[in-house]
């Protein structure tokens, strides 16, 4: 398997393998990585995949994305990923052996509702799934290259704290997390920052995620920086952290089908379009998806795309500080490698189109008089659906939920489930992906029942722990400057 720049001119180019593009994130050009072709899954693979443990169904996809790793090294580094034992947190009343359970909510009137628990992991959320794996990757990629890696990333709440439990104490990585000052839930805020780990360095930035995710974005396009502090990311612009998440979708697929000739649908509550964007690779392998679709809160740059053909980025100012605020984002990173199939794979077309978001703000593909283009008419073609959330909706539907099917959700798993019931059909599962437990924004949960969630053991009092950090503004010259004084490279 070779991959090559979104932004790439020529297809015929440059093209690297998955152990050359893993610590990378952006490639030079500023495009994101994708496969030069998708790999196609069979009938007869996806049959025989129902029988595999979850561990097993990775090794199987993602031995067809990562060719240069010897097959025995791939598929130790999976089953050391993925156990009960790291992935314990799931619901009390689900099997932790599943790794991701699915809860059927719901079958009334040929429809049914299912919610994939992705939230088992170390920190209570869906990022564990890919970056508990990133993690051995990085290990085991710098152990053979005797090297190390300085890690540079964003988070708007939940990439970061997945990012650091996974990297600690790993040989050979350091980690910068940036994150929006005062922006995030008060139980978000302290596992990343109550961590003692002196390969953690959290800089919480004055700002919104966007400012932190544009300075990942300028240190990496800075070639000669990034070589010399060794600069890799964890973000989903890693093509890695993207791939390792479509695992979950074949298996939600698997566990809510019991032939390959049904379809199901997902909603999957985005803001960087990283989780949805799995999706789409995976329907591009062959899962029978229906429809894929985007679930946003009140920061809807995505569902107006959906709607419109118009992809408007906004302004930090106009980022929206919201109850889901995971998802408080309004520059879709990864929207870049849908667009790039939406457009042909036409890599100078995706550069031109990007590059008018930096001048503009925006591009429309509407179609309409003095539009940039009409490739929104082909977007029904890759299955995206889209649908909006509030904060009353959240609260509507946290109480709905807990009442109906006596669970508690967390707020961006509530708007996810909010637009997948606009979007359900008779004869083809609605999936939900969860993505978060609701323990980590208790503040509106208990807004909304009126009652504080459940906590499991070991969190009962994470906020009351020391916190190490520094503020910093949205300023990527000072960012490297610490990055600088704190590698000695």
């Amino acid at each position: 398997m070779e991959y090559l720049s979104t932004r790439a001119s020529d297809k015929k180019g440059e093209k690297r393998s998955f152990l050359q593009i893993l610590l990378e994130g952006l490639a030079p050009d500023g495009g994101l990585y994708m496969p030069a072709v998708y790999p196609k899954v069979t009938d007869a693979e996806l049959t025989a995949w129902r029988r595999l443990s979850y561990a097993d169904l990775a090794f199987e996809i993602l031995r067809k994305f990562a060719t240069d790793i010897p097959e025995s090294d791939l598929r130790e580094l999976v089953h050391k990923t993925y156990t009960p034992e790291i992935y314990r947190n799931v619901r009390p009343d689900e099997d932790a052996a599943k790794i991701t359970p699915l809860r059927l909510l719901e079958r009334k009137d040929g429809k049914t509702l299912a919610l994939l628990s992705l939230s088992g992991g170390p920190t209570l959320a869906f990022k564990d799934m890919a970056m508990q794996l990133l993690g051995n990757l990085f290990e085991y990629e710098l152990t053979r290259q005797h090297a190390e890696l300085n890690i540079l990333g964003a988070t708007s709440g939940d990439t970061g704290s997945a990012a650091e439990y996974a990297m600690r104490g790993k040989k050979g990585i350091r980690v910068f997390m940036l994150s929006p000052f005062g922006k995030m839930s008060a139980f978000q805020t302290a596992q990343m920052f109550s961590l003692p780990d002196p390969n953690i360095f959290n800089i919480a930035v004055r700002g919104v995620f966007d400012d932190c995710q544009d300075i990942v974005k300028a240190v990496s396009n800075d070639l000669s920086f990034k070589s010399r502090q060794k600069i890799g990311t964890v973000n989903s612009i890693n093509w890695a952290r993207v791939v390792a998440q479509v695992v979950y979708y074949f298996r939600g697929y698997l566990e809510a089908t019991d032939n390959n000739s049904q379809k199901v649908s997902f909603t999957v509550p985005s803001g960087n379009f990283g989780n949805i964007c799995a999706g789409h690779i995976a329907r591009m392998m062959g899962l029978p998806v229906a429809k894929l679709v985007v679930a946003t809160n009140e920061n809807d740059v995505l569902d107006e795309f959906f709607h419109t053909g118009v992809y408007r980025v906004r302004k930090s100012a106009e980022t929206l500080h919201t109850s889901s605020p995971s998802m408080d984002i309004s520059k879709a990173s990864n929207f870049e490698r849908f667009a790039y199939d939406l457009l042909g794979q036409d890599g100078a077309r995706v550069k031109d189109l990007f590059g008018r978001i930096e001048t503009r703000g925006w591009f429309d593909l509407s179609g309409k008089p003095e539009s940039d283009g009409d490739e929104f008419g082909k977007v029904q073609n890759f299955g995206f659906v889209s649908g909006k959330s509030t904060h009353q909706d959240r609260l509507n539907t946290i109480r709905f939920v807990k009442e109906a099917y006596g669970i508690v959700i967390d707020t961006h798993t509530a708007d996810g489930v909010k637009v997948a019931r606009e979007h359900q059909e008779p004869g083809i599962p609605m999936i939900v992906l969860e993505t978060a437990l609701a323990a980590k924004f208790n503040e509106t949960i208990r807004e909304a029942l009126g009652s504080d969630a459940a906590r499991p053991a070991g969190f009962e009092d994470i906020e009351k722990l020391p916190q190490r950090y520094v503020v910093m503004p949205p300023e990527s010259g000072d960012i490297k400057h610490y990055i600088a004084d704190h590698t000695g490279l």
